[in-house]
């Protein structure tokens, strides 16, 4: 995630086109946000636009406007995302999903800054930042035919891949920490907590619906609590009963020595460890030292490397929001 937030850093002050790629649920839609509130466009709108909740006959009409009567039912002028996001950001999300006339249109606007209402006639221009997003394989759609492959290479110039959060583990105590905190000022329930048990469940899960099924799992159990703390009892019984093998294959750099590698790969073992350790035993030192079979000055070594502290994982609502990530 890292390496995410530095790409969409050095590529917000541009007009380059963005593609954020990825399954269901990673994050894109925040990612694109992020991107629009980092440029120089921050100032204007940010417009976004699910291109598959729209059906074809309307998308050109929904995208480019229409002119009073352009068509049965078209009573007045009405104003397209291109023209609502004028001096902003046009966010695509699920690009993949339109159809070949769809996609011609667009290209157009891609290529000449410019486009028509429906039943109009002026060049209006596109002073729009282009941002879409996809969960498609969209190389594989233009190998089958089923999109424009010149309109790939204007979509494609920045691609950035989300990582689903099975890859991102490290990520999900500090996601739900942040989805308790959130559901806390909605509610007033002063959960603060997640039960050793929980947090062992909600780090083996492989999440296939990704963060979005991580929030609304969290938003279900906390409905269900009655206590100051998640217990395993507002869980789904599948969740539970439902572990995946703590060994996993994970990407590795092979352009790199092994012996770097095999570091990284210790060192973020280690932090993943100390975190679900630390949020298990709520910050207490002993307790956590005995667990992990080590000194307590060996412990606070490895927190000191690590950039972990004690308090964060204390009862305390707001630790999700102080706590640092780790860096190798």
């Amino acid at each position: 995630m890292r390496a995410v937030y530095a790409k969409i850093k050095s590529v917000a002050d541009t007009r380059t086109t963005v593609l954020f790629l990825g399954e269901t649920g990673t994050g894109k839609g925040v990612a694109s946000r992020l991107l629009h509130e980092l440029s120089q466009r921050r100032s204007g709108p940010f417009v976004n636009f699910y291109c598959g909740a729209v059906p074809d006959s309307l998308l050109e009409s929904e995208l480019f406007g229409h002119e009073r009567g352009a068509f049965t039912g078209a009573h007045k002028r009405h104003l397209g995302k291109f023209e609502m996001a004028r001096n902003g950001t046009l966010f695509l999300d699920e690009i993949g999903t339109i159809s070949l006339t769809s996609q011609t249109k667009l290209l157009k606007v891609l290529q000449e800054r410019t486009f028509q209402r429906v039943g109009g006639e002026q060049e209006i221009e596109a002073d729009v930042r282009i941002i879409t997003a996809t969960n498609h394989d969209l190389q594989e759609l233009c190998d089958q035919g089923a999109f424009r492959r010149d309109l790939f290479y204007r979509l494609n110039v920045f691609p950035i891949l989300l990582p689903p959060l099975r890859e991102r583990k490290e990520d999900i105590l500090t996601l739900a920490d942040y989805f308790l905190v959130r559901l806390n000022t909605f509610y007033g329930k002063c959960i603060q907590r997640l039960q050793s048990r929980v947090v062992s469940a909600l780090i083996d899960y492989a999440w296939p619906g990704n963060i979005r099924e991580l929030e609304n799992l969290i938003e279900r159990a906390y409905l269900l609590e009655q206590s100051s703390e998640i217990g395993p009892e507002s869980l789904p019984a599948e969740l539970l009963g439902r572990r995946q093998p703590t060994l996993t294959e994970v990407p590795v750099d092979i352009t790199q020595p092994l012996a770097h590698v095999r570091s990284a790969a210790v060192q973020q073992a280690e932090f993943t460890y100390l975190r679900c350790l630390l949020a298990v035993n709520q910050g207490r030192i002993n307790r956590s030292a005995a667990q992990a079979g080590v000194s307590v000055r060996q412990l606070y070594n490895l927190m000191h490397k690590y950039h972990l502290d004690k308090e964060a994982f204390k009862d305390n609502p707001d630790r999700g929001s102080r706590e640092n990530s780790f860096s190798a």
